[in-house]
């Protein structure tokens, strides 16, 4: 068994031996075929993990990550963002326990890097918007109809101005990161073809993206890997 899945199952290796080293070959095959490179392969686990909320995997996957390439801003880069598309209220475990991993690991949590200016947060979040989906998101958080205009426009301030910004991550990881939240929480197919086709924009393809849910399917099991399969194609067919 790699020291990766020995951190991942804890004592529970030991009392289900044969189950665990059958899941950390079946891993391995999954991250072999998947092609990625390390720090990508950590970074969209970490994201899937939160995506199924599964906290305890999440940290014990953290000095993997660290291993592979990850850095802890990255990590919390990681945490940050997933607040968009999951809400604090499943999120904030997942902040505590980066943390308690981070400290165990540096001897202290290392200081986050600050935010945008809180007057920029729409401009600088469209002009994320834009680079990814393209020039008809310039208008987009003053559109719709009025008494719902304020979620387009918390959209451009808050989603993509306060954590697309920030520059631990460039926008292509980040809409990897995205479409990992949405194909592990399941449910929300719509938005992960829009964020797939988003994917292709920036220049993960087709193969990348089958990397990606290959990578994820031991960690969230094959029904909503194979919905994101199919979100991938009628992205790419669109």
């Amino acid at each position: 068994m790699t020291q990766e899945m020995n951190a991942l199952f804890g004592a529970a290796a030991e009392t289900n031996t044969e189950f665990a080293e059958r899941f950390s070959q079946f891993e391995a095959q999954a991250a072999k075929e998947s092609r990625l490179d390390a720090p990508t392969r950590a970074l969209a686990v970490l994201a899937c993990l939160l995506g199924c909320q599964g906290l305890e995997a999440f940290e014990r996957t953290i000095v993997p990550a660290r291993q592979a390439g990850v850095t802890a801003a990255q990590i919390r880069e990681v945490v940050y963002q997933a607040a968009a598309y999951l809400g604090i209220g499943r999120v904030l475990p997942f902040s505590e326990a980066a943390d308690r991993a981070l400290a165990r690991l540096d001897g202290a949590v290392p200081p986050a890097e600050p935010f945008v200016p809180w007057e920029e947060r729409q401009s600088r979040g469209t002009q994320a918007q834009v680079e990814i989906f393209g020039d008809g998101m310039q208008d987009f958080w003053r559109s719709g109809p009025e008494d719902s205009r304020h979620i387009n426009r918390w959209l451009a301030e808050n989603c993509f101005g306060d954590y697309y910004t920030r520059p631990a991550l460039d926008l292509r990881c980040r809409e990897m990161l995205t479409f990992c939240y949405l194909a592990a929480q399941g449910g929300c197919e719509p938005q992960l073809i829009s964020h797939a086709a988003a994917n292709l924009r920036m220049g993960n393809d087709v193969p990348f993206l089958i990397g990606v849910i290959s990578a994820c399917l031991p960690y969230i099991g094959y029904p909503r890997c194979l919905n994101a399969l199919q979100c991938v194609r009628k992205a790419a067919e669109q």
